[in-house]
């Protein structure tokens, strides 16, 4: 008796088939892509122009940025070595150009500081409170350096300020932690002196000299000031003999040696 043959219940797609259906989805896709393509191919052509366009913009942009900066830099380091040279009159020419609008802001700041100080070298104190002033005003330019400018103008101006004009204006700036806490301080700490308020004097002074980050010699001087409004300012005496190079054995030896007879 003949086998009856296994065939599969649901057989696969020959390979003619297989090769049919493959062309047939590659044929589809095409004419998708041609189809889009039709419709929305200015638009995709437009895009990637747009952006060639933009790129090339941005790379001529930061060349002549990038240009101009460096001219800026070399005005900047040429005004810096004329006054290095104690030529301020010369170095506040040089960069005068930088104070224009267009410049960077740092530029702009960092030439105005330096005709700053050609002003004040040349006794002309009007107009270098007046460029500190512009700089202050200046809302491009950074607060640090505007906070400096702010601390200049008003030593500049002192003598010709009302204290509680000096108070107001530097107050901010003489709080301790800030960065300019020590020359704003004192400052501060001066006008209420003048205004009668010794109490707010003594506090500056005593934190001015108590703060380590501080110049020494502002410390110093700071610690006197304190002491003569009635503040103690001093926290570890040892540490003060110390830095004033005082051995604490002599120092403790003198404490007990008698008064010599009169």
């Amino acid at each position: 008796m003949a086998r009856t043959p296994n065939i599969p219940a649901n057989p696969g797609p020959s390979r003619e088939d297989e090769v049919l259906i493959r062309e047939i989805d590659e044929a589809v896709r095409e004419d998708a892509l041609m189809t889009f393509l039709r419709v929305h191919g200015v638009k995709v052509l437009a895009v990637i122009l747009a952006g060639i366009a933009a790129l090339g913009a941005w790379l001529v942009y930061d060349h002549f940025a990038e240009q101009k900066l460096e001219q800026q830099s070399e005005a900047l380091i040429s005004g810096l070595d004329a006054a290095a040279a104690g030529d301020f009159k010369t170095a506040g020419e040089k960069v005068a150009p930088l104070t224009a609008e267009g410049n960077s802001d740092g530029a702009r700041a960092a030439a105005r500081f330096i005709q700053a100080a050609a002003a004040i070298e040349a006794g002309d104190t009007a107009k270098a409170s007046g460029i500190y002033d512009a700089i202050v005003k200046d809302a491009g330019t950074p607060k640090a350096l505007r906070d400096l400018a702010t601390i200049r103008q008003v030593s500049l101006d002192y003598d010709r300020m009302k204290p509680a004009d000096v108070i107001a204006r530097l107050s901010p700036l003489a709080e301790p932690g800030s960065p300019w806490f020590g020359s704003a301080g004192e400052l501060v700490a001066m006008a209420h002196v003048e205004n009668g308020n010794r109490a707010a004097a003594g506090k500056i002074f005593a934190g001015i000299a108590k703060d380590e980050s501080q110049p020494e010699t502002l410390r110093s001087r700071a610690r006197q000031m304190a002491g003569l409004m009635g503040v103690d300012a001093v926290v570890d005496v040892r540490k003060l003999l110390k830095d004033e190079g005082v051995s604490t054995e002599a120092a403790a030896a003198g404490a007990g040696r008698p008064a010599a007879a009169e």
